[in-house]
């Protein structure tokens, strides 16, 4: 599917931007957190038991792993990330080095991140330290930050959501090649001497009612943590690991029953195990919160 190549070079640069900003800013507010109040709080354990119950810190640790999870859920783009790419150097060199720098600057940003906000706040710690009344100052810059999350999300949602656009498209124009509602495109010229843009019906119709009703959804299920968790771990097993190690074995050919095929197996075991423990802590946490549920309001 190329339609996410289409969108630009440029809207991987903003978004990166916008993360390391808004990274950075909750990172240097933990700081000057901890500075403020000259201790460091929390345990090296997490959340002591007392604050939550044994079994709520089970449920929080599974969920845990499916946050951690969804923050490495980028595999289902690479492809085509590697689709934009020209050659020489070979693609798969390319992406090999870019995938490992991206990994140990996502994991150093976010292991940072989470840690310096744990010592800030310690048990007491919210989901979200700048949208769930972690910081309150200065106000300024929590907007900057979180201006730069609105930006940083609007574009992965359209970059993630293209593959999904591209197949609805084409089955709709695969059962009705003769609807004109459907396949035909009006040209429109938005400015003098430019390239007309071309408008589909369809593709506005369709993709308006996506957008709005993804949103009522999210907002009618306003639990940060607990979603978050639950897509990292349905998407997390599958595709980014599963998937993945069994094209590798075919690729490579790799010999069942070898050293290989048995760690890879073991590996892809590993993740599933870790998959549907952060989805049951996870959907435990959903359940927890519909006890106290209001639509369309979050608490802080």
């Amino acid at each position: 599917v190329p339609h996410a190549s289409r969108l630009g070079w440029w809207l991987s640069i903003v978004a990166a931007v916008m993360s390391f900003g808004y990274s950075t800013v909750g990172l240097g507010l933990g700081i000057s957190k901890v500075v403020e109040n000259k201790e460091i709080k929390g345990t090296l354990t997490g959340v002591t038991v007392g604050t939550v119950t044994p079994t709520q810190k089970v449920w929080r640790t599974f969920q845990s792993l499916g946050n951690i999870a969804f923050a490495y859920a980028y595999s289902m783009i690479l492809i085509e990330i590697q689709d934009t790419l020209k050659s020489p150097p070979a693609e798969e060199n390319t992406m090999r080095k870019a995938t490992l720098i991206s990994v140990a600057v996502t994991t150093l940003f976010y292991m940072l991140c989470g840690c310096v906000g744990y010592a800030a706040f310690g048990d007491s710690s919210p989901g979200n330290l700048l949208a769930a009344g972690g910081f309150r100052n200065p106000y300024w810059l929590l907007d900057i930050a979180n201006l730069a999350i609105v930006i940083h999300l609007v574009g992965a949602y359209q970059v993630y959501c293209q593959p999904l656009f591209a197949f609805v498209e084409k089955e709709a124009s695969k059962r009705y090649p003769e609807s004109k509602f459907i396949t035909n495109e009006t040209k429109i010229h938005l400015f003098p001497g430019s390239k007309p843009f071309k408008l589909n019906l369809f593709r506005l119709v369709w993709r308006t009612i996506f957008v709005i009703t993804t949103t009522l959804i999210s907002m009618l299920m306003p639990f940060f943590n607990d979603v978050l968790g639950l897509l990292g771990a349905i998407g997390f097993w599958p595709l980014t690991v599963y998937f993945p190690v069994e094209m590798y074995i075919v690729q490579k050919n790799v010999r069942r029953w070898s050293t290989r095929w048995v760690c890879l197996q073991v590996l892809s075991l590993a993740c599933l195990v870790v998959s549907v423990a952060a989805a049951a802590g996870s959907v435990v946490g959903i359940v927890t919160d519909l006890k106290s549920y209001r639509p369309f309001k979050t608490d802080f």
